[in-house]
Order: structure tokens, then sequence, then C-alpha cells
């Protein structure tokens, strides 16, 4: 998925009124809440699911670590919004790796939620979230213009 057409999908949604989701695991819910931080900072909607430890950590011990995006996507998410997964994972999977990823997904899907799985290109972590963090930032240059 390119850059211009993801940019083209996040400003169909902002038109709409809708609002953009990011998810991510350690590294990746950093670029999440980055990225979120630089769209709220241009009055577009944007939300960091990662980024609220209270709210993380009372789904993880309450229910399991597995739903700590879904729950958070079915409070808050409408149809039309996009959930935007960010991972180093060559896939995720219900038991397997990232699953908090993969419930999230399946609840989006369920409220009719767009669903931009970020492209992981490299052979390792590091080279993943360098092409990730460019990517990022020729949306958010696209998304200025």
């Amino acid at each position: 998925m390119t850059a211009r057409l993801i940019a083209k999908q996040l400003r169909a949604c902002f038109g709409r009124g809708n609002c953009l989701f990011l998810i991510g695991n350690g590294g990746s819910a950093e670029m999440a809440s980055h990225f979120a931080a630089e769209l709220i900072h241009e009055k577009l909607p944007a939300i960091s699911l990662a980024a609220d430890n209270a709210v993380l950590t009372s789904i993880a011990n309450d229910r399991d670590f597995s739903f700590i995006f879904s729950d958070q996507i079915r409070a808050l998410g409408k149809p039309g919004d996009i959930l935007l997964t960010l991972t180093t994972s060559k896939e995720y999977s219900k038991k397997g790796h990232s699953s908090n990823l993969f419930w999230a997904a399946i609840e989006a899907a369920a409220n009719q939620m767009e669903i931009i799985e970020f492209p992981r290109i490299g052979k390792n972590t590091q080279q993943i979230q360098e092409k990730q963090l460019v990517l990022l930032h020729k949306i958010w240059q696209l998304l200025r213009q």
C-alpha cells in the first residue's frame, strides 16, 4: 500500500467526520502515538489506542491482554472510521503474535470500519520500523498539502 493511497483513504475518512484509530505494540505503539499527535496537531481526529496506560492495564488485568485494543474499538469505533495497525510481526493471529491486533481487526470489521494493515518491508524489526516511519512521514506530508 502506497503513501498516496493511504493519504487518500485518510482524507476521505476525515472528510466524512470520522476518526483514525492507531494500534501497535512496543516501538510500533510509540509510532502510533507519534503519528496520532501529528494529526491532532493539525486538528485531524486521530487516537492512539496504545497510549492510555490506565485503559490498557485495566483491560489486560480484568479481561486479557489480547483484548486491549478490541475493547476500546467496541466502545469508540463507528462505521466509516479507520483502524491502522502497525507491527513488525510477519502475521498476527488469534493465538500467535500480536493477538491483540487480531482481535482489534475482528472488532473493527464488526463495527464496519476500514482497516489499514501497515506494510511490513524489511528483514528485521529495525528495517521494518525505519520503513514504516518513512511511510508515516510521507503520508503526513501528503495530508498537509
